[in-house]
């Protein structure tokens, strides 16, 4: 049997970061690590549009910081900043301590394995072919400056009169067991009609200097 490990999990303190940055008392631990998930959930259903790829959630005593990294960030501003208001007024409603909302930018959205996912699945909402839509994400990402990229989708992938299967497209190379390697991983899963589409995204940046 293959033993799996997360990619990002496996490097995380070595050539990732943490994405919550606390430290709380161990009887509150649980408490905010749910309300962590909560605003995840709101802020990814919300911000759905604006191609949200992360939710980086830092606290302080009382004071919870939160950067959204999204490819549009016009549309989480909104005009004259009321966009950042009103989620702040709905994050409020979540937790009891204060908000403070940031948008950062993704420069280039073609090579965050994220969004990358993100259009698959939508085109495959669409009904469009499942290996063309994987072959010109996989060809953007290499012409993006992406060293390596690898796609695999699980599935009835043909419809429901077919048999469910795996395909992997792949272009450069994902050196997938080297700890320095900056490799990008996403996963998503199409509810289809006829049934589950699973999306898995590794991207090869190239390696993180760990000295």
């Amino acid at each position: 049997m293959g033993q799996k490990i997360h990619p990002t999990g496996f490097r995380i303190g070595i050539s990732k970061d943490w994405v919550s940055k606390w430290y709380s008392d161990p009887k509150q631990y649980a408490n905010m690590m749910l309300e962590d998930r909560k605003i995840r959930e709101y802020l990814k259903e919300k911000y759905e549009s604006a191609g949200l790829k992360e939710v980086i959630i830092e606290r302080s005593v009382n004071e919870i910081n939160i950067t959204v990294r999204v490819s549009k960030p016009g549309l989480v501003i909104g005009r004259g900043g009321s966009g950042v208001e009103e989620v702040e007024k709905e994050l409020k409603k979540i937790t009891k301590s204060k908000i403070k909302l940031t948008a950062e930018e993704v420069k280039v959205p073609e090579i965050e394995a994220q969004l990358v996912a993100d259009y698959i699945y939508r085109q495959l909402k669409r009904r469009h072919p499942y290996r063309k839509v994987a072959l010109s994400a996989a060809n953007s990402a290499i012409e993006r400056g992406a060293k390596g990229i690898k796609i695999r989708l699980s599935g009835l992938l043909s419809g429901g009169n077919s048999i469910s299967r795996s395909e992997v497209i792949s272009k450069g190379s994902v050196p997938s067991q080297t700890l320095r390697a900056n490799i990008d991983y996403a996963q998503v899963h199409a509810q289809m009609i006829f049934g589950t589409i699973g999306i898995k995204v590794w991207i090869y940046k190239g390696e993180t200097d760990t000295n």
